[in-house]
């Protein structure tokens, strides 16, 4: 079975989605470039990256001082939000993100930063590679053994905590072709590790330990055997209903409807090849449903992440960790073991939440104050309007959206009619019209 491709002219909207869905949205004049590469080029040149090599400014606090990610409170989000905005390997980034929040694990329960920043490396390691050897270095990680009470499962005294969530989140889908009895089954499988405690240095020494393994007979999925922790891994990744499961959850991280039941069935035979993930993204990103389906509502991170690519802003303020968080997204911290519940992404409290982010942004560009209260800025509707697309990025606008802004710029200068209101007004009216379009909702989805 062949996987549909886009057949349509690639367009520099085209690939200005692209490099929204596939990354954390283009830096000034991408698009174009993106463009003329034509798509197979353009998703080749995402899914098989060069080098990597971080652009632009290091990340600072709020005093001008480096980043200590491993210890300073929310230094690890701007640390991992630094690199998506510097990094020349946007969909290794993003893949990234996707693995956090597919085997979500949270600080809160973890209670070790560098654990987390560990499990981060691991996630970008085979963030486009093997799903097979993701499965197992997740189930050995130090920082899911303490989230999910790995190192607390032990012959004679078995945690169900992983073993159902392997195949409840991770691998299967919830109640799709496993019992209780699996879950226990798996569980006993799943014994055997264990670290140690040190002062000053907190948990440390992960290893798997075979005396606290249980050696006994288990049945799972039917199948008997001394099924150890590798084997409960394997276990689920070859069961019948896997393929589609993985399938349909990694394509809706790009493209928010379900795919076509051909392309599903067509995909699920490309992973079983090998469980590798690098076909299968190229083929969703290759798909006519990713260019001509519905529009994405952007993560708060990528909502971020874009907003500062597009203004060539480096992360220079700790207003990021909790300004990402109010808008509903702090990195490292997914709100449970599902992760984050993408169809909130919009709503009365969040969108506040936006709202302070794009003020955060544009903050070093208001123009009337500071070091911009001399800078003569646009006069006329027209070229506010011009102005603010320009400063976020020429980011591609719907004529609605443009005669929107056009129309409120009017309104605002009409009034205008003394000398000191010509004077002070249109540096208001420019600020506002910037803080309106991103906010628009060519800007909040992708």
């Amino acid at each position: 079975m062949s996987i549909p491709v886009y057949r349509g002219r690639f367009t520099k909207a085209d690939a200005e989605r692209l490099l929204w869905r596939a990354g954390f949205g283009p830096r000034r004049g991408q698009p174009s470039e993106v463009a003329k590469l034509g798509l197979d080029d353009a998703v080749h040149s995402l899914t098989r990256p060069p080098a990597e090599r971080l652009q632009g400014r290091a990340p600072r606090d709020d005093k001008g001082r480096r980043l200590h990610p491993t210890d300073a409170w929310g230094h690890d989000h701007l640390w991992w939000l630094d690199r998506m905005v510097r990094s020349n390997r946007p969909l290794v980034e993003r893949m990234t993100l996707v693995w956090h929040d597919w085997f979500a694990t949270s600080n809160d329960g973890v209670g070790s930063q560098a654990l987390m920043l560990r499990q981060n490396r691991l996630f970008r390691t085979h963030a486009l590679g093997n799903f097979r050897f993701l499965v197992h270095a997740v189930t050995a990680d130090p920082a899911m053994l303490l989230w999910l009470s790995g190192v607390e499962n032990e012959k004679g005294s078995p945690n169900e905590n992983y073993a159902r969530e392997l195949m409840e989140l991770f691998t299967l889908g919830e109640g799709n072709g496993y019992s209780e009895r699996d879950v226990r089954e798996q569980a006993r499988a799943l014994t055997g590790f264990r670290y140690e405690w040190k002062r000053n240095r907190g948990p440390t020494s992960f290893r798997f330990d075979g005396g606290r393994h249980d050696r006994g007979s288990k049945v799972v999925f039917d199948k008997r055997g001394n099924h150890d922790w590798r084997d409960a891994c394997n276990l689920c990744l070859e069961h019948p209903r896997h393929a589609r499961f993985f399938v349909e959850k990694l394509w809706s991280y790009f493209i928010p409807a379900p795919p076509p039941v051909a392309t599903r069935r067509a995909l699920e035979a490309l992973y079983r090849e090998g469980y590798d993930v690098r076909p299968l993204l190229e083929s969703i990103l290759r798909h006519p449903a990713l260019y001509l389906g519905p529009r994405m509502v952007k993560p708060p991170v990528v909502y971020i992440a874009g907003l500062l690519r597009g203004l060539n802003r480096p992360v220079d303020t700790n207003a990021w960790v909790w300004l990402s968080e109010g808008a509903g997204q702090k990195l490292f911290n997914p709100p449970n073991v599902a992760g984050w519940d993408d169809e909130r992404w919009l709503h009365t409290q969040s969108f506040r939440g936006r709202w302070y982010i794009a003020g955060a942004a544009l903050e070093p560009y208001v123009l009337g104050e500071g070091r911009n209260k001399k800078v003569n800025g646009p006069r006329t509707p027209a070229k506010i309007v011009e102005n603010a697309i320009w400063m976020l990025g020429n980011p591609e606008i719907r004529p609605q959206t443009r005669n929107a802004l056009l129309a409120f710029a009017r309104t605002a200068l009409r009034d205008a009619t003394e000398d000191w209101k010509r004077e002070q007004y249109p540096p208001l009216v420019a600020n506002a019209v910037r803080q309106l379009l991103a906010v628009s909702p060519d800007l909040q989805t992708c």
